[in-house]
């Protein structure tokens, strides 16, 4: 299950705004049960602080993952990765990325350079420091859904349109695009939830079925909460489902049953 829990983390993160107020605020907090068919695999948290970077107040974004029970004994994984960013442009200052994964890890901080298009990169597993240009607007791996849930453009989409943005990962830029599916209900813990479903482009091959394989469920109200995220792997699938939240900045809209 390496990497997926990374997916769970990012997209965990994903939604979109069409309103003009932020769609979440310092507070908001959230948590996934991960499940690899019949098996609890783990949970995935994320969290929303506030922090100060270059003498101004910023959004402090925390995503953790890690594997609980049999799949820790099979599988450990304990993931911890976080954003710094602007609370007005969304863009990033600094993020983390300290990862275990079966004894697979990494231990680094990225600093952007907006003025110069630059982001240094500290490895402190490896003991190296270097830097990458970046274009305008680029965002870390954790800023990007951020940004994304109150994208200026999301209200106008239509069923089969992609958005395209420029993301920062594993020392080089990458366009993250993601398409559109459109609306469903769908049955949750808490009730029926509407939801608009999106499709972000993966690359297929040694993890995922095909290029469309993961689908992601978001409320379709003020909060673009994700719901239910859900990928197709060469060996069976994986999904993760919204299992708790605190914070919201607006009300979780639940359908009654008629």
């Amino acid at each position: 299950m390496k990497k997926l829990f990374i997916f769970v983390l990012f997209i965990s993160t994903f939604g979109f705004g069409t309103q003009k107020e932020k769609a979440f605020d310092v507070g908001e907090w959230f948590k996934f049960r991960i499940h690899y068919g019949l098996i609890n695999a783990g949970y995935a948290t994320l969290e929303v602080q506030e922090s100060t970077r270059n003498n101004k107040k910023v959004f402090h974004a925390i995503g953790r993952g890690y594997t609980t029970g049999v799949s820790r004994f099979f599988f450990k994984v304990n993931d911890n990765y976080e954003s710094y960013f602007d609370k007005e442009t969304g863009n990033p200052y600094q993020y983390v990325r300290k990862i275990d994964e079966g004894g697979y890890t990494k231990n680094q901080e990225g600093f952007f350079n907006h003025s110069k298009n630059q982001v240094l990169v500290k490895d402190y597993k490896n003991k190296t420091e270097n830097t990458y240009l970046f274009p305008e607007n680029t965002q870390d791996i954790i800023s990007a859904f951020y940004y994304l849930r109150n994208h200026p453009t999301i209200d106008k989409i239509n069923i089969g349109d992609s958005v395209v943005i420029d993301m920062f990962f594993d020392n080089e830029t990458t366009k993250f695009k993601l398409k559109y599916i459109g609306k469903q209900d769908i049955e949750t813990k808490f009730g029926i939830v509407p939801t608009m479903v999106f499709r972000p482009l993966v690359q297929s091959g040694r993890i995922f079925k095909e290029q469309e394989s993961l689908t992601v469920w978001i409320s379709d109200d003020d909060n673009k909460l994700p719901v239910r995220i859900q990928a197709s792997l060469v060996v069976g699938s994986i999904k993760a489902d919204l299992e708790a939240f605190k914070g919201l900045k607006y009300s979780f809209k639940v359908k009654v049953k008629e």
